[in-house]
């Protein structure tokens, strides 16, 4: 008889979901390169964040002796993923388990029992509900601190994957670039040749924040920008739009991040940026307090380390060259900041755009896979 039992949490039992978000917080407590998430962001995440008017969630947690949590799992079905590409995906997020495989085939097997029973034939992961929240499981970089957007595990959970019958979907990559040396000549050269022949400017990103309607302007250029690029995007809604545009605005700013506009004020392009806080986050252990926002807040004052977080081109300037303009005035800003070291957001390795670190001092950071199965 197993010693292990599988729960299912609630959204509306606080107190199972709480021991949920804070399982890896146990599980990583002597793991100098885990950075644990807010707590309050987690629940709000779970149980309320807009995303949820549209997809299904089901979570679980496996206990030992009926009480010790060693593993969790959070299934999810994104009916707008499913359309958008033609499949019958369930994905996988917020897993992580003891070094067992019973426990791992546990939380695996049954999000599969679900999407039986919802009609869907393959499982991947580990994703978010949509494209922007943390996704991919770190299989080389493990001696690296992540960004506050990425996951961590140990390097056993691709074992794990592995003997449960996982296959790799595709790849992340991601880069330490060195910040504060500009950009190459040539690449200076082709930004001015860039901006004179388009009549292109960089706008303020602190006055487009007191806009609300180029806010939006700025998400569906978000929406747009990345539609055929990025491998399984699913543009936001409206009212992720209004989410997101609350959540993460106020921390943008023209210190290290631009948005080129064309000679009729219209978004061209955008490169977004932000002090790195995953030491911040470490110290405050999950908790804004007594004391985490103080060490938030004077993370987002420096700007030694920062993550690239997004950068885009509207659909119709893309292959164009602006990249070079934007990427060039945020190298400018970046050294007036005192910028020294810059990570890149997870690319796919197949992007060509991944190539363009290769203008910069820049050295592997991390690598991270999306594992599928098929569940027939």
């Amino acid at each position: 008889m197993s010693r292990y039992t599988v729960m299912e949490v609630l959204p509306e039992d606080k107190k199972n979901l709480m021991r949920f978000i804070k399982f890896p917080d146990v599980l990583y407590k002597d793991n100098k390169q885990y950075v644990p998430a807010l707590h309050s962001d987690q629940v709000n995440s779970l149980t309320k964040v807009s995303t949820l008017s549209y997809c299904k969630r089901r979570m679980w947690m496996v206990l030992e002796g009926g009480d010790k949590v060693v593993g969790r799992i959070c299934a999810m079905i994104n009916p707008r993923y499913n359309e958008r590409y033609s499949k019958k995906r369930i994905r996988f997020g917020w897993f992580d388990t003891i070094n067992d495989i019973e426990v791992a085939r546990l939380l695996i097997e049954t999000a599969e029992a679900w999407a039986r029973e919802e009609g869907m034939t393959e499982i991947h992961g580990p994703l978010y509900y949509n494209t922007l929240g943390k996704q991919g499981m770190l299989c080389e970089g493990y001696e690296n601190i992540p960004p506050f957007n990425c996951l961590y595990n140990f390097p056993y959970y691709n074992d794990l994957m592995e003997q449960l019958g996982f296959v790799k979907e595709c790849d992340w990559v991601q880069y330490k670039m060195v910040a504060n040396h500009g950009v190459p000549p040539k690449a200076e050269r082709v930004a001015k040749i860039i901006q004179e022949r388009y009549n292109l400017h960089v706008g303020s990103i602190d006055t487009l924040k007191k806009d609300p309607a180029m806010v939006r302007k700025f998400f569906k250029v978000y929406n747009d920008s990345f539609a055929e690029a990025v491998y399984n995007f699913v543009p936001f809604t409206d009212e992720e739009i209004e989410e997101e545009a609350k959540s993460c605005m106020p921390f943008i700013s023209d210190k290290v991040s631009t948005i080129l506009m064309d000679e009729n004020d219209e978004i061209v392009a955008f490169g977004v940026s932000f002090p790195s806080i995953s030491k911040a986050l470490q110290k405050a252990k999950g908790k804004l307090f007594p004391f985490g926002w103080y060490h938030l807040l004077k993370a987002m004052r420096n700007y030694e380390t920062t993550d690239l977080m997004l950068n885009g081109a509207v659909p119709e300037w893309q292959n164009k060259g602006v990249s070079a303009l934007y990427y060039k005035n945020m190298a400018d800003k970046a050294k007036a900041a005192g910028n020294r070291w810059a990570i890149s957001n997870p690319q796919i390795e197949t992007n060509s755009a991944v190539n363009i670190w290769n203008s910069y001092e820049h050295e592997p950071f991390m690598r991270r896979r999306c594992y599928i199965k098929n569940i027939d």
